[in-house]
């Protein structure tokens, strides 16, 4: 027994230390985000994006949608990008060879017609079997292919695009209006310094969206959309946008991120990765190095794009663990990286920080419970130990999640109800003691699957967001 209680305190000591460590890091971002989100508050309310409306000053824009089984939301998504405001863009639909009706809704509902175009194979995908055209709007098109997967559905669209910049977006998500203005103009502003930008996922299950556009911002009543909500929040507005502040960012998010094409292109396009999006941005960051040119990778809070969160345990946990299987994917190809001062801050500080914290987090975590209701076992002489772990693991989840809801409501202020930003903050302070622990363990099931090779994708049953 005394052996075990010694194995049990060294490695409770090990989780303590490290999730101390990690408060402190995460506070600091905290910090940095407050600062800039106050620095910028109500800026839009004068910066003239009016400018970019102008076709001579702004650049045509590629907007990318792959999609495998979308006919619940795909409609209202398209919607959505065909309402935007911004001078010259088309949209590319890319049906990845869907088994369900999601290229029949769109033929039916666009009037889609057969149509001829040239297309310029630099990157390698499956077949495209036809091109649709809208004679409605001219610039939507949809590209009906074999199905390869995420990234050939993107590379194929990426072939297709005749514009300098890609977006891509996932087809369940909405877009508000004017964000495509706001996380262009950045891009547009620094003469070709920032090769990619990416902007804000907010979870829609529950706002009111007609015929693709967002008319009223709501809060789901299940608890588990709920917890996403403030995961969101919290992942967005202290994770990247503190890394972002420091050209640390790795993850440009697969559901609303413009890219350079002609860097898109020469840095291979999208790899056939569980996590394609994060795996792009760090192959571009390592060109920018190699080329010795200095290229930024940053997040915009304001733009905001609306996507459906899963609503039952059963789709989280099939997202979640291919969420961390792709991030171990992604840090296992690019480990050279690692602690290499050739890549500058990025092997240095970005890929530590992703490795340790980001990657190892979970498991620490689902380590840290373990200790504590051993510790609680073992007598009175660890239960002060095991407050203290506990408490650690209170600043670690609750408390980091319901400071990002404050953060939230001081500077966006998305949520029109205070009802809503109640029940977020009250539920933020849940969080360690139900919805973390799960997380944890299918983050590490996510490792699990990496180590024996799990390709699956595991898709998620959609019941649309938009009408």
């Amino acid at each position: 027994m005394a052996f075990w209680q010694s194995v049990v305190s060294f490695v409770g000591n090990a989780v303590l230390v490290y999730m101390i460590g990690v408060v402190a890091f995460y506070t600091f971002l905290l910090v940095v985000s407050f600062w800039h989100l106050r620095r910028l508050h109500r800026l839009d309310d004068w910066e003239p994006y009016e400018e970019l409306l102008e076709a001579s000053y702004a650049k045509p824009v590629s907007i990318l949608v792959p999609a495998y089984n979308e006919e619940a939301g795909i409609v209202g998504s398209v919607r959505s990008l065909l309402a935007i405001e911004y001078p010259q863009y088309e949209v590319i639909v890319i049906n990845d060879g869907s088994t369900d009706r999601t290229l029949e809704r769109l033929i039916e509902h666009f009037e889609l017609r057969p149509v001829y175009r040239v297309i310029r194979r630099q990157l390698a995908t499956k077949e495209v079997k036809a091109i649709y055209q809208s004679p409605a709007y001219p610039h939507l098109f949809v590209l009906d292919k074999e199905n390869g997967g995420k990234a050939d559905a993107l590379n194929a669209g990426i072939n297709a695009a005749r514009y300098p910049y890609i977006c891509s977006i996932d087809g369940d998500s909405v877009l508000e209006r004017h964000a495509f203005l706001k996380v262009m103009k950045p891009m547009l502003e620094s003469d070709g310094e920032v090769i990619a930008s990416g902007g804000t996922i907010r979870v829609a299950n529950g706002c009111q969206i007609e015929r693709g556009e967002i008319v009223k911002v709501g809060l789901s009543r299940q608890p588990l959309v709920v917890m996403q909500t403030i995961e969101y929040l919290r992942a967005f507005l202290l994770g990247r946008l503190g890394l972002s502040r420091h050209n640390l960012l790795l993850i440009v998010s697969g559901a609303f991120g413009v890219f350079s094409k002609p860097w898109v292109i020469e840095a291979g396009g999208y790899a056939d990765t569980a996590g394609e999006d994060m795996e792009l941005v760090v192959r571009l960051h390592r060109l920018a190095r190699e080329k010795n040119e200095p290229k930024k990778i940053i997040y915009i809070p304001d733009p905001v794009c609306w996507t459906e969160a899963p609503e039952t345990y059963r789709d989280l946990r099939k997202q979640r663990r291919r969420w961390h299987r792709g991030l171990l994917e992604s840090l296992w190809r690019h480990r050279a990286l690692l602690f290499n001062p050739k890549y500058g801050s990025i092997g240095l500080l970005s890929l530590p920080y992703f490795w340790v914290i980001e990657l190892l987090g979970p498991v620490v975590e689902l380590v840290g419970y373990i200790v504590i209701i051993l510790s609680l076992c073992f007598g009175t002489i660890y239960i002060e130990f095991a407050l203290l772990l506990l408490t650690v693991s209170v600043l670690y989840g609750s408390l980091l999640s319901a400071a990002a809801v404050l953060l939230e409501e001081w500077t966006e202020r998305k949520f029109p109800n205070v009802s809503d930003l109640v029940r977020l903050f009250f539920f933020s302070l849940t969080e360690t003691f139900w919805y973390r622990p799960l997380t944890a363990w299918w983050r590490c099931e996510g490792i699990i699957d990496a180590f024996r090779w799990q390709k699956q994708w595991g898709s998620m049953k959609r019941k649309g967001v938009s009408a």
